[in-house]
């Protein structure tokens, strides 16, 4: 298993930096980058792609002065000035030597400071990630916690009026979007049109630092119900499905047959020989579905409710071209699921020691 492990642990390494590749030469081709977005602010405040989309213009080709022909927002800007931008900004070196720099920094995990924040991209990822925590966490734990009892129930109970009806609640479930069953919520429960149960804004109370700790603890629960509920919905319908469809494919072979043909009560039968087996592929993916939770945090759902984590982030980073957030975020990001990856065969092995990933052909 060690070997397997190192391999799995070497081959992160091209990865990472085949996805820091990719990205990189991506960004180099979309219009608008960060010096173009400090020129718009000091032309007027406008959008930057607005200046963009002016460029044919050609009154404003003539108000351009020599050597800003590249930036078409420009005008009456001296040169010196953007001379002075690139170099601070470190686009005066060529493409090759700036990625090289970056990766150099960020194996140091130095990862830089935001273009328009003036706060490192570490602390800045620290400050949005309570929100991201929170969604991530306790959608995952709820989403398992129904899912599992449920869909072992469906399987147990397979064609019967408890499973049809199940399945109908289950299909409307996932077919609902994620955004239109929080706004759902909103009008509902959080003042919309009805009941006012619930807030709609931020994480915490305003006041949550003079409270006592049983407060704190259910103010924080009353701010994230509704965010939680809304983020929980599709992967709660697609986790009781798994879980059924690996329930009844274990009921039907031989061992469980010989099992109860020994007399064995139905729930030794399926929780002490059954549930191992079923549950291989729903348990060990865990870290990996909690990861894809977490760090693809819903910019809708954030946005919804006034919630400021990493989905809100990384929209805001893509859009003023921050790209020390962009790109430092990326790097942690991708290690991060990487390495979940490298767990999720782990937790293969820790529940069913039958694998070996060792025996296998390479």
């Amino acid at each position: 298993m060690g070997a397997y492990i190192l391999r799995r642990l070497l081959l992160i390494i091209p990865t990472l930096v085949g996805i820091m590749v990719i990205n990189f030469a991506l960004v180099q081709f979309v219009p608008g980058g960060p010096i173009e977005q400090i020129i718009a602010r000091l032309e007027g405040g406008g959008d930057v792609f607005e200046a963009i989309s002016g460029g044919g213009d050609a009154g404003l080709r003539e108000e351009m002065g020599s050597g800003n022909e590249k930036y078409l927002g420009a005008r009456g800007l001296p040169p010196e000035f953007i001379a002075e931008l690139e170099r601070q900004f470190g686009f005066d070196k060529p493409p090759l030597e700036r990625f090289l720099d970056m990766m150099w920094s960020y194996l140091r995990f130095d990862f830089g400071e935001s273009y328009f924040r003036s706060i490192s991209v570490v602390d800045l990822v620290i400050e949005k990630m309570p929100v991201s925590i929170s969604l991530g966490l306790w959608s995952t734990l709820i989403a398992y916690l129904v899912s599992i009892p449920l869909g072992i129930r469906k399987a147990v109970r397979d064609g019967t009026p408890f499973d049809t009806w199940t399945s109908g609640a289950i299909i409307v479930g996932y077919a609902i979007p994620g955004f239109l069953f929080a706004i759902l919520l909103l009008v509902v429960f959080a003042g919309g049109s009805y009941l006012q149960w619930f807030p709609i804004r931020g994480l915490t109370s305003d006041n949550w630092a003079d409270l006592s700790w049983p407060a704190r603890v259910a103010d924080y629960f009353w701010h994230i119900t509704l965010p939680v509920l809304a983020s929980t919905i599709s992967a709660f319908a697609t986790l009781t499905l798994l879980t059924k469809n690996s329930f009844l494919d274990e009921i039907r072979k031989q061992y469980v047959m010989t099992a109860r043909a020994k007399g064995l009560a139905e729930s030794r039968v399926l929780y002490g020989h059954v549930f191992r087996n079923a549950m291989l592929i729903v348990i060990a993916g865990f870290p990996a579905v909690f990861v894809s939770v977490f760090f693809g945090g819903s910019l809708i759902i954030e946005t919804i409710f006034s919630l400021d984590g990493l989905g809100r982030l990384g929209f805001e980073a893509a859009v003023a071209r921050d790209y020390p957030v962009i790109f430092g975020t990326l790097f942690v990001f991708g290690l991060i699921g990487l390495l979940m990856g490298l767990v999720s065969d782990l937790m293969y092995v820790w529940i069913d020691p039958r694998i070996d990933f060792e025996t296998r052909e390479t």
